[in-house]
């Protein structure tokens, strides 16, 4: 429901703040004051397009801000789609620049005005002779019909087998090959296959190969280093070594532990330290004396690792990605080289889903034409109601290929005139006219069209008399259910309301300025006499 309209600087509103309420809410006025403005304020925020020059004259800028309340189940899901948090209550604004720049915001969320169009139609339908919501929308007929069936258990089972038999249609036809295809594919797999197992390469080799040469590269320097070492700890005929230091330090520890007991955990760490230094000489001295020098020549490292990058560069960026690969290109040799079973039970199961998803979708446009029989009757009578006794409407099936929806497309059609053949909705009506058969239909769809808000634009152009007083009667009939937002010049409507907006227009310090008042109820009265 849309509880809240701030519009500044938008033609000749500088700045209008409108509360709407639940029910029937009016909006009267003189022509010209400015009604159409409020309709164009929502449409913007709506996502339509819009022009720079609705900006009011000597300011930069336009803006626009929508409160919405008790949003419904569906604008909550695109709103999921769009990445937003799926609130109870949600904020539109638009701000439109005169450089012919716009910007939009949910929820203070930054967005484009394409997704303001997806939220818009989940939000509100306007009614009248620029009409571009759902109901325009042909794509949208065959869900309405499957609201007003009450299919969605027949429907959700016949789109998991339609998805079934996708599924096997396209694995059918990624298998599906000539035999001399067939064969290419089978060599190039095999030669593939066996090219990286003539590779052999293990998992961490390139890393180890890299040290092996890294080691080959510094042979003369690590055994410098080792003896070094082995020197460092051990001394030699002109040096004492660490061990040498270390043997007067627990000479003199153990003289020092007896005098006082606590010197003893000295000693232990000094022992324990010689012991390890001990060990670290023992340790190089034979790695000096084993240090293979007969091993993989530098040669036969760089000739491996160059094959190693190579397969790499061919079937991954590592050891693991290489050996993941060599097993898809196995399983997929496997499945060509065994694909006529395979061939022979997708084609079986084919046949067999085909079947099924036909007799399913038979059953879904019967449930659907069921429907759409009463939905055509229903509205009909609601057009006769509204002074359009001549009117036929039918909806229209034509039968497709089997897809996400069934086998069924569905277009509604009306003839407003006796003689006339019925025409494409979209293309038949137009201003008050098209209002009315909107109103006709949303009567009938009310129960399966979850929109919260629709607003009637023109909706009394060229009626007066007992049509007024029963397009007020349906419109009260449908705010029963819905908010519905109504611009009118007649005093049977407006007399219906259950909020009443009135529109002046005054000319103020030179300047032609719109505001927007919510009647009384003497104001109302005032107001209804004077229309």
């Amino acid at each position: 429901m849309l509880a809240h309209l701030t519009i500044k600087n938008v033609a000749v509103i500088e700045n209008a703040q409108i509360d709407f309420s639940k029910g029937l809410n009016i909006l009267t006025g003189e022509t010209g004051a400015g009604k159409s403005i409020v309709i164009d304020s929502i449409n913007a925020i709506l996502g339509e397009r819009t022009s720079k020059d609705i900006i009011r004259t000597g300011t930069d800028k336009a803006f626009v801000f929508a409160e919405f309340t008790d949003v419904s189940k569906e604008a909550k899901a695109v709103l999921v789609e769009l990445g937003i948090d799926d609130e109870d209550e949600l904020i539109i604004q638009r701000t439109l620049s005169s450089d012919g720049k716009s910007s939009c915001r949910i929820n203070s969320q930054p967005v484009t005005a394409s997704a303001l169009k997806l939220i818009g139609n989940e939000l509100i339908t306007v009614c009248g002779q620029h009409d571009s919501q759902k109901l325009l929308q042909k794509s949208s007929h065959l869900y309405y019909i499957d609201s007003l069936a009450g299919d969605d258990e027949l429907l959700s089972s016949y789109r998991e087998t339609f998805n079934r038999l996708t599924a096997a249609e396209n694995e059918l036809s990624s298998l599906s090959v000539d035999e001399t295809e067939k064969r290419m594919k089978l060599d190039f797999l095999q030669y593939q296959i066996q090219e990286i197992e003539d590779a052999a390469i293990e998992p961490g080799e390139q890393e180890k190969l890299i040290n092996q040469k890294r080691v080959i590269n510094n042979r003369e320097n690590i055994i410098k280093g080792l003896h070094t070492v082995e020197t460092l700890i051990n001394g030699d005929e002109s040096v004492p070594g660490i061990n040498d230091l270390l043997y007067n330090l627990n000479s003199q520890l153990t003289l020092l532990a007896e005098y006082d007991v606590k010197y003893s955990a000295y000693l232990e760490k000094a022992e324990s330290l010689r012991y390890e230094l001990e060990e670290c000489a023992s340790d190089a001295s034979s790695d000096i004396l084993s240090f293979d020098f007969e091993g993989a020549s530098l040669d036969q490292i760089e000739s491996r690792l160059d094959v190693i990058y190579r397969m790499s560069k061919k079937y991954g960026g590592s050891e693991e990605s290489i050996l993941s690969t060599f097993e898809k290109l196995k399983e997929e040799y496997d499945s060509i080289r065994f694909s006529d079973e395979r061939i022979k039970e997708l084609t079986e199961a084919i046949t067999v889903l085909k079947e099924e998803a036909l007799q399913k979708a038979v059953k879904l446009s019967q449930a659907r034409k069921k429907a759409a029989q009463r939905f055509e009757q229903d509205v009909i009578e609601e057009l006769s109601y509204l002074n359009m006794p001549q009117a036929v409407f039918s909806v229209r099936f034509s039968e497709t290929e089997l897809t996400s929806n069934g086998i069924d497309s569905a277009e509604f059609f009306i003839s407003i005139n006796p003689g006339q053949e019925p025409k494409p909705l979209i293309k038949t009506a137009s201003g008050g006219e098209l209002s009315r058969i909107m109103l006709a239909i949303r009567c009938c769809l009310s129960e399966a069209d979850g929109i919260g808000t629709m607003i009637f634009d023109e909706i009394d152009s060229g009626v007066s008399g007992s049509a007024a007083g029963k397009i007020a009667v349906k419109l009260r009939d449908l705010s029963r259910s819905r908010q519905v937002i109504c611009v009118t010049h007649l005093p049977q409507i407006a007399a219906s309301a259950d909020n009443h907006l009135y529109i002046q227009k005054e000319i103020r310090n030179q300047q032609t300025l719109t505001d927007v008042y919510s009647l009384d109820h003497e104001s109302r009265v005032r107001e209804i006499s004077k229309i």
